[in-house]
């Protein structure tokens, strides 16, 4: 698969394609089906499918200080459009001079100078070009003008709900991880690079790998977790071995600390050196919220209670 970091870096012999649009954080079943879709057309074609995102999210740009929790990396978005079909990915700059673009501009110099599309397709709701003013009816008529097919996907709706990243936002706020978990398609995860702590877990017996997620990732509700410990390549991001793990986040509040941590302890794992290593956090199930203990010694008894539950889920 091609990763491409703008329309500079799409080869000047790339022929006519399928290409679906949108910010897809998190690429949700929501996101999923539209990929399918999309797919679905570049197979009977008999073209590739090109998948166009967007970075930094555009809501930071458009509306600055407002940017969303994000629910996954760029290189893991990436990875996950990949696995759905996706022969390129191309990630455009989101930019403040490329949100004032117009969006019937944006079609011909994305779309159809860029990208050689033969068939576009889009969520129902997705918006694009200078104050949004472009959508699927616009997209529908300059199709005929640029020879395009171009396509809306309805919205995926569960129990009633539709499936959004605003959803999977707020049910992660709740330590909702197995219904988040639910939509994704996936347990959600955070990513982050393995740094020193205050070294308490190992000190009581449970040595944690303290994650350092990237500013604005999507961090679940304070409490425990049962889950996974994965650490990652640091070139590519593959996984090179994963353990199941119990996982606390927040702030420690037993021993009056204010920074707010994401820890995961690799259940009967003490030898393991992950300093500096980039890996990545995954929650399968809230065990409970974040207490503050009356001693160190209740601590560590509930923190035993913790591994066997989360052995239980994930062991």
């Amino acid at each position: 698969m091609y990763s491409w970091q703008g329309l500079d870096d799409v080869p000047e012999s790339w022929g006519r394609c399928v290409v679906t649009i949108g910010v897809f954080d998190g690429v949700h079943r929501g996101h999923q089906r539209i990929v399918a879709r999309a797919a679905e057309i570049a197979v009977a074609a008999a073209l590739p499918l090109v998948v166009v995102t967007f970075d930094p999210h555009p809501d930071e740009v458009v509306r600055p200080g407002s940017h969303p929790q994000l629910l996954c990396s760029p290189r893991f978005r990436t990875e996950l459009l990949g696995r759905l079909g996706a022969d390129a990915v191309c990630v455009l700059p989101f930019t403040r001079e490329f949100s004032q673009l117009a969006a019937p501009d944006f079609v011909q110099s994305v779309l159809v100078d860029g990208l050689h599309a033969a068939a576009v397709v889009i969520g129902e709701n997705f918006r694009f070009g200078h104050r949004a003013a472009g959508n699927v009816g616009l997209l529908t008529e300059l199709s005929g003008k640029y020879d395009f097919a171009a396509e809306g996907v309805p919205l995926l709706t569960d129990g009633g709900v539709t499936v959004s990243s605003s959803w999977i936002r707020e049910l992660l706020a709740a330590g909702d991880v197995a219904g988040a978990a639910r939509d994704l398609g996936r347990p959600h995860r955070v990513e982050g690079v393995v740094v020193r702590g205050h070294q308490r877990g190992r000190a009581l017996g449970f040595p944690t790998a303290n994650a350092e997620p990237p500013p604005f990732t999507a961090i679940p509700a304070d409490g425990v977790y049962a889950g996974a410990l994965v650490s990652l390549a640091p070139d590519d991001g593959a996984e090179r071995e994963r353990w199941p793990a119990a996982i606390s986040v927040g702030t420690n509040p037993t021993f009056d600390c204010m920074a707010r941590t994401v820890e995961a302890y690799a259940l009967d794992r003490d030898d393991l050196d992950l300093y500096g290593v980039h890996v990545a956090v995954e929650f399968v199930a809230r065990l409970r919220g974040q207490v503050r203990f009356g001693s160190v010694d209740e601590l560590v008894a509930q923190m035993r209670r913790d591994v066997v539950e989360a052995r239980s889920v994930v062991g």
